[in-house]
C-alpha cells in the first residue's frame, strides 16, 4: 500500500494562543483506492518538552502540582500532579527548554539529561508532540512554589520516595499521562540509571 493522503481545504478557524485549525481531506485505504472526504479538526500546539527530574542518590523524584483547566470537568480534581514540562519556543532546542522550565517550574538545577523518548500525546485530534527526558538532580533543597506571574503559574513543587511515586500511579493519585509514562520508564531502566549516575 502506497500511503498517500490530499489535503483539499485548509482553514483557520481560531488563531489564539494555541490555534485550531479545520481541514478536508481524503487518505488512501489499507484495502486499496481512497477514503471519502473527511473533515477534522486539529488543535496545533507546537513541540513540547517533559523533563522527570530523578535524584539517584535519594531514590527520589520531583513532582509538582498545579491548576489544569483540562481537568475542571471533574473540580475536585482539577490540581493536577505533573512533572515539569513546557514548550519549545522559536529558535530553542528540545535541551535548552529542559533546562530552562526545570529552574523556573521547580528550582531544579540539571546535572545530566537523557532522552527517555519522543511521542504524540494525543494524535486523534492535537499535533502536540513530546521530548521526554529524565533528568538528573540533587533534591536535597527542593520544594516550595514555583512558577512565572506572568504565564499565571501556581505550581507546587515537592519530593517524594520513587516508590511512593509508583504508588500514586497505582492509585489513581497521578492523572497525567506524561508522568505516568516517565515513572514507568524509571521502573523499569532505575537500576541501569543508577550504575550510570551513580
Amino acid at each position: 500500500m502506497t500511503k498517500k493522503f490530499e489535503i483539499i481545504e485548509k482553514q483557520i478557524v481560531y488563531p489564539g494562543f494555541f490555534r485550531m485549525e479545520k481541514y478536508r481531506l481524503k487518505h488512501t485505504l489499507f484495502a486499496g483506492g481512497w477514503s471519502e472526504e473527511i473533515s477534522r479538526e486539529l488543535f496545533v500546539r507546537g513541540s513540547c518538552v517533559a523533563v522527570l527530574l530523578y535524584d539517584p542518590h535519594t531514590d527520589k523524584v520531583v513532582l509538582i502540582e498545579q491548576f489544569r483547566a483540562g481537568a475542571i470537568i471533574r473540580p475536585e480534581r482539577a490540581w493536577l500532579i505533573e512533572i515539569v514540562a513546557g514548550a519549545i519556543e522559536e529558535g530553542e532546542t528540545a535541551e535548552e527548554v529542559a533546562y530552562r522550565e526545570s529552574l523556573e517550574e521547580a528550582g531544579c538545577e540539571i546535572q545530566d539529561l537523557m532522552v527517555i523518548n519522543e511521542f504524540y500525546t494525543t494524535p486523534g485530534g492535537s499535533s502536540e508532540r513530546i521530548t521526554l527526558f529524565c533528568g538528573k538532580v540533587d533534591s536535597t533543597q527542593v520544594g516550595g512554589i514555583f512558577g512565572l506571574d506572568d504565564e499565571h503559574e501556581d505550581i507546587w513543587v515537592n519530593t517524594v520516595d520513587f516508590d511512593e511515586a509508583y504508588q500514586m500511579i497505582e492509585n489513581g493519585v497521578i492523572e497525567s499521562a506524561i508522568p505516568i509514562i516517565a515513572i514507568q520508564w524509571l521502573a523499569l531502566n532505575k537500576q541501569k540509571l543508577q550504575q550510570k549516575w551513580l
